[in-house]
């Protein structure tokens, strides 16, 4: 899965889109249009081999194996999906954002967004504060596509 993208804007999609759909929290619904537009490839977008993982150990301890399954084979087919794998110097450098009052999770999605030149599609407002990173929700994703 690991594609190149040809699309002019860069978006890395937080972990917190996906358990959104999968632990059926408020905001699904939503969600679940945007990884639908992902999925067919109307849109394109990143996705951290970190929030990748993060899904599996979460699903794991809320023994959501079968699901894991079908959240790991459906995202393979993902047509407007690329995986960013860090390597571990850009893991070290990310650290350096946890001085910007970000946890490591959040340090490394700062961190990739910004490298890919992106925006981050999330729910967390912790991206708020951080300098020079804009952070959209689905809801104003979905806007533009329509």
């Amino acid at each position: 899965m690991q594609k190149k993208s040809g699309q002019k804007k860069a978006y890395l999609i937080d972990t917190n889109i996906f358990l959104e759909l999968l632990l059926n929290r408020a905001f699904k619904n939503d969600c679940a249009r945007l990884l639908k537009e992902v999925e067919i490839g109307n849109l394109e977008v990143y996705v951290s081999s970190f929030s990748i993982h993060s899904i599996e150990v979460i699903l794991s301890n809320f023994n959501k194996e079968k699901e894991l399954k079908i959240f790991l084979g459906s995202i393979i087919d993902f047509e407007g999906l690329f995986v960013y794998t860090t390597n571990l110097e850009e893991e070290l450098e990310a650290i350096e954002e946890t001085e910007n009052g970000l946890d490591f999770d959040d340090a490394l999605q700062s961190f990739v967004t910004k490298r890919l030149k992106a925006s981050i599609i999330s729910y967390d407002k912790h991206f708020d504060k951080i300098k020079g990173l804009k952070r959209l929700t689905p809801s104003d994703i979905l806007k533009t596509l329509d």
